[in-house]
């Protein structure tokens, strides 16, 4: 028979016993990974130290428990120390038998609410590219043509119309490097995955960024080091991570710019798909930089082919990070304010027959 402790720990939402004196009691498993911390550890600890919410609630919750009623609180920023914001609704009620005693619920609205556009969005994502990539097939011959009379014409001129004809022969190549990289996201062979230490793959991108694009800016690893394998394609991961890095360092300042390389496990994380399948993403990287943040108008956008916060960018670099992600049956976010910008990997575990022995301990 099904017990109170077999409901508790089956609870999928983040929950906290809150005491009369606003102290963790208890909480369940899914809180444990959503603050990254054991239960044994939060019990005992001020509630307001391990919470962070973007309202203020402590006299609310003070009325709710005096008056036995329920509060609920929807789209506020919730995180803790452990973590970047999400955005949750926060549902709290008195526990039945225990006086003075709350319940706190908190679900996060972050994939609900994206879900749905990331389905829209990849079908547009699909036609665009589609498109593109026939364009870009089209293109490049003519455009070949194009340098190569330029090239011939630039023999017989001056100085000064030599100018013109290197402006046509720049301006070609430059829109043949872009079809290009149109062209990369329909020649992406499908991932070749298998068990990946992620932390090998951030080591090697942190290494090649300081040789070249983050040169200036300080790069700081905070792994997590029982992290399990992860399971993808190496390659391909590091092409992800290389991407949000040299975006990150544009981001940062050129003096004092710092980059945080973030990884834990979150065991809580699940993904559901369209199908109503399941899927359990525990990996999570972080990618955390403290530069500007995003801009409003294009922060719900931002993975969506040809949308781009630089000045002469192409909006095609993190479309394909989020191609890649979504073939490793993954899931990429971002949460955005001035100072801080936080691009978030959650990817599957190796399955336990893949992983070597060495592994399977945890």
């Amino acid at each position: 028979m099904t017990t109170v402790g077999d409901l508790w720990a089956s609870l999928p939402v983040p929950t906290i016993v809150i005491g009369p004196n606003d102290d963790i009691v208890d909480i369940n498993s899914a809180a444990e990974g959503f603050f990254n911390v054991s239960a044994k550890t939060m019990r005992g600890a001020p509630l307001w130290d391990q919470l962070a919410v973007d309202a203020p609630l402590e006299e609310s919750l003070a009325r709710a428990r005096k008056n036995g009623t329920p509060l609920f609180v929807n789209d506020v920023d919730v995180g803790s120390g452990q973590r970047a914001p999400l955005q949750c609704a926060l549902q709290i009620a008195p526990l039945v038998g225990a006086l003075d005693h709350m319940v706190l619920m908190i679900s996060p609205r972050e994939l609900a609410g994206r879900m749905t556009q990331s389905h829209s969005v990849k079908s547009a994502a699909k036609s665009a590219i589609g498109m593109a990539e026939m364009l870009a097939h089209e293109i490049k011959n003519p455009l070949a043509g194009i340098t190569g009379a330029a090239q011939l014409l630039s023999m017989n001129l001056g100085a000064e119309d030599l100018e013109l004809t290197d402006l046509i022969v720049e301006e070609s190549r430059r829109i043949v490097k872009l079809l290009e990289q149109v062209e990369q996201f329909g020649n992406l062979s499908p991932p070749d995955l298998r068990p990946v230490n992620i932390h090998d793959v951030l080591d090697r991108a942190r290494r090649s960024a300081l040789l070249g694009f983050g040169a200036h800016v300080s790069i700081i690893e905070d792994y997590d080091p029982s992290l399990p394998l992860a399971f993808g394609d190496p390659d391909q991961l590091l092409q992800v991570v290389l991407n949000l890095l040299k975006n990150a360092s544009e981001a940062a300042a050129q003096k004092g710019g710092k980059i945080r390389l973030h990884s834990y496990f979150e065991h809580s994380f699940r993904l559901r798909r369209a199908d109503g399948s399941g899927q359990s993403l525990p990996l999570q990287i972080e990618i955390i930089d403290n530069g500007p943040g995003l801009p409003d108008s294009i922060a719900a956008d931002i993975f969506d082919p040809f949308v781009s916060g630089k000045e002469n960018g192409t909006g095609l670099g993190l479309a394909l990070v989020s191609k890649i992600i979504s073939d490793h049956g993954g899931w990429i976010s971002v949460t955005s304010v001035p100072g801080q910008s936080v691009f978030r990997l959650s990817l599957p575990r190796a399955p336990k027959s893949d992983t070597p022995a060495a592994e399977k301990k945890d």
